[in-house]
């Protein structure tokens, strides 16, 4: 499978100043990989371009072999009538039910399986939501600040589980995080203000997976790189 971006212009309405002006980028192989920037340098435009929520814009996106693309952010609300438990219950296809009771425990969400959407913090929200993403047979998943408001350690643990269970998955994961991207993503793309060219610079991450620990000093010069290209 492979995801690629060619030359990608494109401007919202009545707007002077380009979102990107001749964005390209490549993906080749599967893993967990980052958007990052500061807010307003198009993270979010250019997930909406790759599931196709934007389609007027210039340029080219390939998917080739990628069937299925999934976008999650972090203010999605589930229906209210029921609870939680019994929502993931409905959508869970039945030879996935092993890997959303493993999803549940994994994510901490065990004890509020009875809980309404509503009763439960922004952060076990957001859980409930990615779990539900996790669920759907899908190519590539953009994770949209979709760990928002989740406390470090157990966001750890939830990346962690993610890059073990799906190991031949692609995942766009956007964050402000330098820390988290330059730790556990394998490919990082920084964005830049459209002004500058190229407006995007690939950095490669330290990719840490499950049972693994990261040398500081490589990870300092990971961090070093993203905010230089920044």
């Amino acid at each position: 499978m492979l995801l690629e971006c060619r030359n990608i212009t494109f401007r919202y309405p009545n707007s002077t100043m380009a979102v990107f002006d001749q964005l390209s980028f490549e993906m080749r192989s599967p893993g967990f990989n980052a958007l990052f920037g500061p807010s307003g340098v198009g993270k979010t435009s250019l997930a909406y371009i790759l599931v196709g929520k934007i389609a007027d814009y210039a340029g080219s996106v390939r998917t080739n072999g990628m069937k299925t693309l999934l976008y999650s952010y972090n203010l999605e609300r589930l229906p209210d009538w029921s609870s939680v438990g019994k929502h993931l219950e409905k959508i869970t296809p039945s030879q996935l039910r092993d890997r959303r009771d493993d999803l549940i425990e994994s994510f901490d969400m065990a004890a509020t399986m009875g809980n309404r959407f509503s009763q439960l913090s922004l952060g076990q929200q957001n859980r409930v939501n990615l779990i539900r993403y996790l669920l759907q047979d899908f190519d590539l998943l953009i994770m949209d600040e979709s760990l928002a408001n989740v406390d470090e350690r157990t966001r750890e643990k939830i990346i962690l589980k993610i890059k073990d269970m799906f190991p031949q998955t692609y995942f766009l994961y956007i964050s402000h995080n330098v820390v988290e991207v330059s730790t556990f993503c394998k490919e990082i793309l920084v964005f830049r203000n459209p002004l500058k060219k190229p407006q995007l610079v690939t950095v490669n991450g330290r990719d840490r997976k499950l049972g693994q620990t990261i040398d500081k000093d490589q990870l300092e010069q990971t961090m070093l790189e993203i905010m230089h290209a920044s």
